[in-house]
């Protein structure tokens, strides 16, 4: 029963589903196809199996509040014509893709809405165009707005009490201690 609705929620197809386990705040559920004779994904072709690769896992749409993941060790075939290919598992629509057919259904669902005049929707993709560039950089470096914060805010006190300094190079010197994890030893102290 529990199995039945689970791959209805996340539209598994004729798989059959082995396990669940929740790892962290994702729910990963291990699934495989049904027992048949393995094809070439290209032709369709019946061919002889070739290996099992490690297992892997696709996005599925998420259950409640946490992430949901599809695990599998896809197996390999080697067809004449096409030499060694992966299955395609029923939940995906092909081999190389890391996400199930739900989720990219879901995802285009989003992307359509956001084109449309749903007034939430129009005002989130207004943003998201709006912060593009931010936003991407956030994800490549790895920096938070709120890192990028405390670091400006050490750097306004550090210049507000270094006022009465007469050379530039000693407040550079006193702002670069401020915002780096150097604890250099100072003269006449034990070092810390």
């Amino acid at each position: 029963m529990r199995n039945s609705v689970l791959k209805e929620a996340l539209r598994l197809g004729s798989a059959v589903v082995e396990g669940v386990r929740i790892e962290g705040d994702s729910i990963i559920v291990s699934a495989r196809p049904r027992r048949r004779a393995p094809r070439c994904p290209v032709c369709g072709r019946r061919c002889e199996g070739y290996n099992t690769l490690p297992a892997r896992r696709w996005r599925a749409p998420d259950v409640g509040a946490a992430r949901c993941f599809v695990e599998w060790a896809p197996a390999r075939v080697e067809c004449p014509e096409h030499g060694v290919r992966a299955v395609v598992p029923p939940w995906a629509r092909s081999t190389p893709s890391r996400f199930t057919a739900a989720f990219e259904d879901q995802v285009a669902w989003l992307a359509w809405a956001c084109r449309s005049r749903i007034p939430l929707f129009v005002e989130l993709s207004r943003k998201v165009r709006r912060k593009r560039e931010g936003i991407l950089r956030a994800i490549e470096l790895g920096v938070s707005n709120a890192r990028v914060e405390a670091v400006d805010n050490k750097i306004k006190v550090a210049i507000r009490q270094g006022y009465g300094f007469r050379n530039i190079d000693n407040l550079i010197a006193l702002v670069m201690r401020r915002c780096s994890d150097l604890r250099p030893a100072l003269p006449g102290r034990a070092a810390a």
